[in-house]
């Protein structure tokens, strides 16, 4: 069933674009996973862990733009606090990464 949300409701999750800049192993995670810290620009750098190992190597994510939602409550994921939660499509198990079309200022708003 689709759920319904209001205008209202979606004004409420701030998306935004930031730039990763530094990606780790993440071996205590259930499933395979890299951390993530991604800079939001003026509104600071934020870690993250991202179910991203199948289509990525970390080599290629540096510098990646990417859109996450900054304003969800952090998420104890095992020995790792997440603080934002990076936008993928998912394509059967496979999550690729929702990026802007050209290069942006880190923290621009996504609307």
């Amino acid at each position: 069933m689709e759920k319904i949300v209001t205008f209202e409701d979606f004004t409420k999750v701030d998306l935004r674009i930031g730039t990763i800049i530094e990606v780790n192993d993440f071996p205590k995670a259930n499933n395979p996973a890299y951390q993530l810290i991604i800079d939001f620009g003026v509104l600071g750098k934020k870690k993250t862990s991202a179910q991203i190992t199948t289509q990525y190597q970390k080599e290629n994510l540096i510098n990646r733009q990417i859109v996450a939602v900054i304003n969800f409550p952090n998420k104890q994921i095992a020995n790792f606090m997440s603080e934002c939660l990076v936008v993928g499509a998912v394509k059967a198990n496979d999550v690729f990464l929702l990026h802007p079309e050209t290069k942006v200022k880190n923290g621009s708003s996504v609307s």
